[in-house]
């Protein structure tokens, strides 16, 4: 029996020293960002015998319980690129010794102190990079979610320079009902040529696939009661593949109102340069833009644009109207643009990931996703306060933020740790009068057995 007490006092040595151990590492990470404390919990060690009469002391083992689905408080940040999920789930990283390897194991942290190294890609303390999807051109998400290989290391410096061709142009212009009727307008191109002079005429800017900045004027002349031509030409035909754009012109039709002066769809027409009919309001206009030479004799073919020119609603007032005041141009509405470089970046509570240019235009890049799991607590710790999926945590689900269960993202803060010291400090002592107990049991056993060896 003395022997078996004494086994008992042992286990309890191993067990009360064990959770020292997690007390201390709660204590030491008070201040962790994101840290989730661990807790012991105990087990009994039992000696099974047939026999009711007697007993065998079996002992006790510890286990350590990370409470990884606790939320801990949030608290703001001056840091752009300070973060914290508000509510269930995590931030999907990757650790590896480059940014852009694809090979290192996907790990999820809380812990979003992200900051950018010297290549621009976000990565927090621990050195686990910022991973998340990206978006295109105008701002959509497209791909697979739940494709792990679809997830790719925050990076923004690298879009200095960046362009963006204009697809869409939406213009507000109201062409005065009493203006005379033109005889001179007879044929296309008569206003891009200058042979007719416009009874209105404004442009806006558009850029090429290069971020080069180009004219488009738009010229009407009033032909008929209700009805107006139109054309769309470039104030510089050089900049046009002129063998397809006589003139610098890329597009005219016939602009017809009714009676209350708004725009009558089923007479309205638009061609392209080459005559060929364009569906309105959405129809793309395509042209080709010049080649431009870039640097020595290399020269290069910018892309052939296709363009949507918006000319308002059916029986609508959103776009071109016939108004009995001055014939204007109310508003535009241009996509494309030229970003120079980037000053800085933006993070909102949809984890949408935007840079930030020096000419005031920012430009959505990314997306972050949310990874939850069917039981958080079951994940495995990794280093750099991270953890690992496991059979106990069941498989990762890739969520936008707020969406089917998962957190929101909260810009400019960090979820701090979730020890509580009062209660580390407590049980602290708890376990040292525990640990003081067992060795009692030892030294007890051990004069037991002394008595034993004086018979």
């Amino acid at each position: 029996m003395a022997f078996t007490a004494l086994a008992a006092g042992v286990s309890g040595l191993q067990a009360f020293t064990e959770s020292v151990g997690v007390i201390a590492d709660n204590i030491t990470n008070v201040n962790t960002v994101g840290y989730k404390e661990t807790r012991s919990r105990f087990s009994t060690l039992v000696t099974e015998t047939g026999n009711s009469s007697s007993y065998s002391p079996g002992g006790v083992r510890a286990f350590a319980e990370t409470l990884v689905s606790k939320q801990g408080l949030l608290q703001s940040s001056s840091s752009s690129t300070d973060l914290a999920v508000d509510g269930a789930g995590f931030f999907a990283v990757r650790k590896a010794d480059d940014a852009q390897a694809t090979n290192g194991e996907l790990l999820y942290t809380r812990s979003g102190a992200f900051t950018q190294d010297d290549e621009g890609f976000l990565k927090n303390t621990a050195g686990l990079y910022l991973l998340g999807w990206d978006l295109e051109s105008d701002g959509t998400l497209s791909v697979n979610k739940q494709e792990t290989a679809n997830l790719e290391p925050i990076r923004i410096t690298g879009l200095s320079g960046f362009s963006e061709a204009t697809s869409r142009i939406d213009t507000r212009i109201n062409l005065q009902a009493s203006t005379p009727i033109s005889g001179a307008y007879t044929n296309p191109e008569d206003l891009a040529s200058g042979s007719v002079t416009p009874d209105f005429e404004t442009n806006v800017q558009i850029f090429d696939s290069l971020g080069r900045e180009h004219t488009v004027v738009m010229a009407a002349a009033k032909t008929g009661a209700n009805t107006w031509s139109y054309e769309y030409y470039f104030d510089d035909p050089s900049q046009l593949n002129l063998s397809t754009a006589g003139n610098g012109m890329i597009a005219y039709g016939e602009l017809a109102f009714n009676s209350d002066g708004t725009i009558d769809y089923g007479s309205t027409t638009m061609f392209d340069e080459a005559d060929t009919a364009v569906t309105v309001p959405d129809g793309a206009v395509n042209f080709d833009y010049a080649t431009v030479v870039t640097s020595g004799a290399d020269a290069v073919t910018v892309d052939q644009a296709a363009v949507v020119f918006g000319i308002g609603s059916d029986n609508g007032t959103d776009g071109f109207t016939q108004f009995d005041s001055s014939s204007s141009l109310l508003s535009s509405a241009v996509d494309g643009a030229k970003y120079e470089n980037v000053n800085g970046i933006s993070i909102d509570e949809d984890g949408i990931v935007s840079a930030l240019f020096d000419n005031g235009l920012s430009l959505k890049v990314f997306k972050l996703p949310v990874a939850t799991f069917d039981n958080p607590d079951g994940l495995q710790r990794r280093q750099g306060n991270a953890y690992g999926a496991s059979d106990d945590s069941g498989d990762v689900v890739f969520n936008e933020a707020g969406g089917d269960g998962a957190g929101t993202i909260a810009p400019n803060a960090l979820e701090q740790s979730t020890v509580d010291l009062a209660n580390e400090f407590s049980e602290l002592i708890k376990v040292q009068r525990a640990f003081s107990a067992s060795t009692r049991i030892i030294t007890t056993s051990d004069q037991i057995l002394e008595e034993l060896t004086r018979l």
